[in-house]
């Protein structure tokens, strides 16, 4: 895959053509082993044994080329990077397709790997020095290789307050911790950290805490020659240089956590030094009192740190105090202490993982049942009593007729002959027959209040009182009635109480925000109507479908968590859906009807042979997305500001060396 890259915005210009294929092995000449052994994918708990067998006195050793270099590690590593049937790479595959795991695992045992030749920079004309650095298939291989290893090591050593780059630990996971676990908040503050990049002072700080747990020399030279060579890099404070492409790792997000590991531990310890000084005590429900507990909430998203008090602000001012003092003295971080302000939780907001959160009464989140709805499930009930009461009518009837059917036969039978002759007994089966239809008709006599009391006034002997009168069901019903009154103004009582002593998070989409972006980026005009997007134009269809499907689905995943993602299923549902209608319809010189008429309002993609495939979330499909996701989402920025337009090329076919896929074809890219 040749990929031509021209990137514009307002602090960076490339103009570059940098090529990912490459018809040859720059390591060819290096030699393999003489017998490789045949190897397979290995599971997580052999993963895990192969790890901690490496464990002695204290400390893991000889993880590179005990772990790291073994060929079926490896083969796990490509696995986890594959996209597409990751089970159809083997080692044979791999090395006819792509490139030699043997030799690379070789490489890997001597010290031999060649870190800065795997990698690709682009370099900036306006920012001088900076460049953005992509690794190559091999090199991605060996940074999973090495996730691997440490999230194995660290994973289970993490606080529990310690959000992202872990299995089901995402940003959805972080937020669904705020809203259900988080209560009576009072002052909050988040940590803003000024524009740093890790340097090598930050290195050896990250590199002196691996080696608290790893004795190995061989990999913490990798790993800083990784960060020398500009693949891992971490920038605090924002990312500005590469915004939109590919050069992360999952590597990044763990070396964080690793890096943040003392300052989740002085959290905890002024957590468990806050519950010394302020003992917890019981107080009885019938008491009439209420106690809010002194408790201190933290969160941590990679570098997005917020820490929330249920005290008083005094106690937020010293406890953010000796917040940044850790963070500077013994991280060494810059932190900018204008942005890092206390807030009141009751009334302000707080920007936190791109959402806006803010304190609000039960009721707020769990609005009670307005009149009109009352009103409206009662017609609905009442309805619905009315088509089964149709049904069972119907049912009856149709009964009745087939009774009257079998009797005129039987009667018919009878006059003509002297009456029927079988070799078997039917009287047993007819009675039963007949005495289950007798007792429908009196359970559903017997269930009408109705009929009772008109048998009960027409016939009042001693025998009929005592099986038709209906008082003992008419006192039945009104203590059912009785009960229900009472379970509803109980429940009014406690969500009045709670909204008078209790305050829960409210977590909501930054809507304005988004309909912002979504006016910048073209989607709609200053109406706020959708419009189509003209630099398209220049794509095929299926690449403009899946260009919108890119942004939509990004927001629905990041989104989808928040209390008000009904607006932002509207802004996906209707401008974005609209305005890729609108652009196909303008490509090809058509009208909205026609379009929709032809690609439906689905956007199915037809294709010659017949098939058809959707890539747009169907209305009905939005429509059911809720908050049930625990992945980390990834955001929209780079996928709204990122722009693709095919070019006419005569290029040879080659395998693409960035990724596992098994495509010959060359296209290349000019990407805005």
């Amino acid at each position: 895959m040749l990929l031509c890259l021209r990137r514009t915005t307002t602090t960076a210009t490339f103009n570059l053509r940098l090529s990912l294929t490459s018809p040859f092995n720059p390591f060819s000449t290096l030699p393999l082993h003489s017998s490789p052994e045949p190897a397979s994918p290995l599971t997580n708990p052999e993963l895990k044994v192969l790890v901690l067998s490496q464990y002695a006195h204290g400390k893991f050793t000889n993880l590179l080329q005990n772990a790291v270099a073994s060929p079926s590690f490896l083969l796990t590593a490509c696995h986890n990077l594959a996209t597409n049937s990751p089970s159809s790479l083997t080692l044979d595959s791999l090395s006819t397709l792509f490139f030699s795991l043997q030799e690379m695992a070789a490489q890997l045992a001597t010290n031999r790997f060649p870190v800065e030749s795997c990698c690709v920079a682009v370099s900036s004309t306006k920012h001088r020095g900076e460049s953005l650095v992509l690794p190559n298939l091999r090199l991605k291989v060996l940074i999973e290789g090495i996730r691997m290893v440490l999230e194995i090591i660290y994973d289970d050593r993490f606080a529990t307050f310690s959000y992202g780059g872990r299995v089901n630990m995402g940003q959805h996971t972080a937020v669904r911790y705020l809203k259900n676990l988080v209560e009576n908040p009072s002052w909050w503050f988040n940590v803003s950290f000024g524009h740093d990049k890790f340097d090598a002072r930050h290195c050896n700080k990250l590199c002196s805490i691996l080696e608290e747990k790893i004795n190995d020399g061989d990999l913490i030279r990798l790993i800083k020659r990784l960060f020398k060579s500009g693949v891992v890099s971490v920038e605090l404070g924002g990312c500005y240089l590469g915004g939109g492409f590919p050069q992360e790792c999952g590597l990044i997000s763990i070396l964080i956590n690793i890096y943040f590991m003392g300052f989740d531990k002085e959290i905890q310890a002024l957590r468990l030094e806050m519950n010394r000084e302020n003992p917890k005590f019981v107080i009885t429900t019938n008491s009439g009192a209420f106690y809010k507990p002194l408790k201190i909430y933290a969160v941590r998203y990679l570098d997005e740190i917020l820490v929330i008090t249920s005290g008083t602000k005094m106690l937020t001012l010293d406890l953010k105090h000796r917040v940044v003092k850790y963070l500077e003295d013994n991280l060494e971080l810059k932190i900018d202490r204008v942005k890092t302000a206390v807030h009141s939780a009751v009334s302000e907001k707080m920007v936190f993982l791109g959402m806006e959160i803010q304190t609000v009464t039960p009721s707020v989140l769990h609005p009670p049942i307005s009149e009109k709805a009352i009103r409206a499930r009662k017609k609905y009930l009442r309805q619905k009593e009315v088509r089964l009461l149709e049904l069972r009518s119907a049912k009856e009837r149709n009964r009745k007729n087939l009774r009257l059917k079998i009797m005129s036969h039987v009667f018919k039978k009878l006059r003509r002959s002297n009456g029927f002759k079988f070799d078997f007994q039917i009287e047993h089966e007819v009675g039963e027959i007949f005495k289950s239809w007798a007792d429908e008709v009196v359970q559903e006599f017997l269930g009408s209040l109705e009929e009772c009391w008109i048998w009960h006034r027409q016939l009042s002997a001693e025998q009929v009182d005592k099986h038709l009168k209906p008082v003992k069901a008419r006192k039945a019903l009104e203590e059912e009635e009785r009960k229900a009154e009472e379970e509803h103004k109980q429940r009014y009582a406690e969500r009045t109480v709670d909204d008078l002593t209790k305050l829960c998070i409210k977590v909501d989409a930054p809507i304005e925000l988004v309909r912002k972006a979504v006016k910048m980026a073209g989607f709609t005009n200053h109406m706020g109507r959708p419009r189509p997007i003209k630099p398209l134009m220049a794509l095929d269809d299926t690449d403009i479908i899946r260009w919108y499907v890119g942004v939509g689905r990004r927001w629905l995943d990041f989104f989808c968590c928040c209390h008000n993602f009904r607006s932002v299923k509207i802004v996906v549902s209707y401008h974005l859906r609209f305005s890729c209608i609108l652009t196909l319809a303008e490509k090809h010189d058509s009208t909205k009807r026609e379009a929709i008429k032809h690609y439906t309002k689905d956007l199915k993609v037809f294709y010659v042979d017949g098939t058809e495939e959707v890539h747009f979330p169907t209305e009905r499909e939005i429509k059911m997305m809720g908050d049930k996701n625990l992945a980390d989402p990834k955001p929209v920025d780079g996928a709204l500001t990122m722009t693709l337009i095919r070019l006419a090329s005569d290029e040879s076919s080659y395998r693409c060396v960035g990724h596992f896929c098994d495509r010959t074809d060359t296209i290349i890219y000019r990407v805005h």
